[in-house]
Order: structure tokens, then C-alpha cells, then sequence
């Protein structure tokens, strides 16, 4: 019983959470990011500025907090040992894009246009690349204990999510007109060569 309340109530903290940010990017989106506060979103979503910050530690953790890490590890996980590093990690941010975008892409080229043109989240934005790359090499488990198995898949990592980085830009630019993890698999190939995720090279 007290798994099942416990499940329910981590359902429920995520349902409040997604509610916060969805209130927040829109405020951000029709009155700026430095023109809302933090009271604004908490008006906003008829929650206590205290709930906000239970959720969201910072003001900029209200556009940048997502599910990508837990959702792109799971992946990795899943995917066949024996496959070369770049191709598993391609591979899972494919596949998660296809997932992040199923329904409700919108929201996710508001939160990134966001990032992109505010100066503050911007820096912040790159450190989300350090925790996703961290959770890519967690997603391998036993595979990555050695330092130097670790080494590389951080490696393997951060060439991808560059890579990654390169076609949300453009995904932003086309005002999320392309199809994103099809722009996901290009910036891979261009970077290693057809022989990557959803290029032909299956």
C-alpha cells in the first residue's frame, strides 16, 4: 500500500510540476523572461510562490527541468551492447525526440526558443548538456565503470549531443516546420557518416 501512495504521489508532484511550467513558459512567451516573476507563475498556476520553488529551485529552472535524461538513458539501456557508442547514443536521442515531439512540440520550441534567446538561460542551457551527456553515460550501467570505458562513452557523448545542439538550433530557426529527430539524424550523419540512426544506414 504505502509503494501505491507512493507512486501516486510522485504522479502527482509531475502533473503539478508539467502545470507550473506550462503557466511559466507561456508567461515567459507573451511577456518576456526578464519582464515575469516567479509570483507571476505562482498566480498564474494558483499555487504558493513556495510550491514554484519546491519544483523549480531557480527562475530558470522553469524552462530548462525536463524528462529527456531519465528518457534518453532508458533508451541507451535498451539498445544492444554490441553496436558501436555513437550509433546506440544517436540512436536513443532519435528515438526521444520522436517521443518528446509526439503531440506537444509547441510547447518544446517555446522552451527552446527560450533558451536560445535569453542570455541567462543560455549558460544554463549548456549545463543541461553536462547532466544529459552525465545520464547518456549512467544509461550504459556496468558498461562504463571502467575510467576508461567512462572516458569514452563522455566522449562518444558530447560529439552527439553537439551534433544534437546543431539541428535544435535549425529546428528553432524553421519555427519547428521539420520534422526534429529527422534534423537529429542529419547532424549525426554529417558528423559521423552515414552509418547512424535514421540515415540509411539501418
Amino acid at each position: 500500500m504505502s509503494e501505491r501512495h507512493s507512486t501516486l504521489r510522485e504522479q502527482r508532484r509531475a502533473e503539478t510540476q508539467r502545470m507550473i511550467q506550462a503557466h511559466a513558459v507561456r508567461l515567459f512567451v507573451e511577456h518576456g523572461y526578464d519582464g515575469t516573476t516567479v509570483n507571476d507563475v505562482a498566480e498564474a498556476a494558483g499555487v504558493s510562490p513556495m510550491t514554484v520553488y519546491r519544483h523549480f529551485p531557480t527562475k530558470e529552472d522553469l524552462v530548462l527541468v525536463d524528462q529527456n535524461g531519465p528518457l534518453v538513458a532508458d533508451r541507451i539501456a535498451a539498445t544492444p551492447a554490441g553496436q558501436p557508442l555513437v550509433r546506440r547514443i544517436g540512436s536513443a536521442l532519435v528515438d526521444s525526440a520522436r517521443t518528446l515531439t509526439d503531440g506537444d512540440d509547441r510547447f518544446l520550441l517555446a522552451r527552446l526558443r527560450l533558451m536560445i534567446s535569453t542570455p541567462a538561460l543560455r549558460a544554463r542551457h549548456l549545463d543541461n548538456h553536462y547532466v544529459l551527456q552525465q545520464a547518456i553515460v549512467d544509461g550504459l550501467g556496468d558498461e562504463a565503470v571502467d575510467p576508461d570505458a567512462a572516458f569514452q562513452a563522455a566522449a562518444a557523448a558530447s560529439a552527439c549531443l553537439a551534433a544534437m545542439h546543431t539541428a535544435l538550433v535549425r529546428w528553432a530557426k524553421d519555427d519547428g516546420r521539420t520534422d526534429l529527430p529527422d534534423l537529429i539524424a542529419k547532424a549525426l550523419a554529417a558528423a559521423f557518416g552515414d552509418d547512424t540512426p535514421g540515415t540509411g544506414g539501418r
